[in-house]
């Protein structure tokens, strides 16, 4: 099974620099992998060095907390869409599923989605198992899969990360009109097919060099 295709080669740390952005797509596009997953100030780099090649150019909006305010999410993804980008990966808010408020939840997916659909780009909603118990994990689900967003995702990395319980649930859960990413502690080749095998269609990781050897 060939792995590359289905990574989505990942920098999100603060501390990244110019040159660390330049490697990542050179790196993603020498192995193809599925797209270059950056911070939003680093986007534009990412889509002019990716430009003509099969390499997506890709983003994060809320990230890592997704507890701005809906509105400014909204304009993160026009302003990403603006500076280059074909996908985003949001943030729903967290703290709003946590306080069992799920018609906020809903709001802010359906309005992300909207925007980001609306100008073109695939989304990718995040919505951070690492904190959801099982039930709150089943009720996100349903939102995103009614939201009609393109992917489900399951961490940004921060809290815990990606597990092949709940890459198999998602994928029940949403049915097959959405599609499920896994993200966050994926460092062996052996997780990532065992990802895959479990429904994944994505792995965000910043591990992609060392899985595909």
């Amino acid at each position: 099974m060939k792995i590359a295709g289905r990574i989505d080669h990942t920098l999100l740390k603060s501390e990244a620099t110019e040159k660390d952005i330049v490697g990542l797509c050179h790196e993603a596009v020498k192995h193809g992998f599925a797209s270059v997953c950056v911070n939003p100030v680093y986007i534009c780099t990412a889509a002019r060095l990716l430009h003509g090649t099969s390499v997506i150019p890709c983003t994060v909006i809320g990230f890592p907390l997704g507890a701005a305010f809906t509105e400014i999410k909204m304009q993160e993804i026009l302003a990403a869409k603006a500076h280059g980008a074909r996908e985003v990966d949001a943030v729903m808010c967290i703290g709003k599923a946590k306080s069992g408020d799920w018609k906020a939840v809903q709001r802010d997916v359906n309005l992300m989605v909207q925007t980001a659909q609306g100008c073109g780009l695939k989304i990718k909603m995040i919505i951070e198992t690492g904190l959801l118990n099982e039930d709150e994990k089943q009720k996100a689900a349903e939102i995103v899969r009614e939201a009609g967003a393109d992917y489900i995702k399951t961490s940004t990395g921060y809290f815990g990360g990606a597990t092949v319980e709940d890459v198999k649930n998602l994928k029940n859960w949403t049915g097959p009109g959405v599609k499920v990413k896994a993200s966050g502690g994926i460092k062996t080749k052996e997780f990532a097919l065992e990802l895959i095998k479990a429904g994944a269609d994505r792995l965000g990781t910043s591990s992609g060099i060392v899985i595909i050897q």
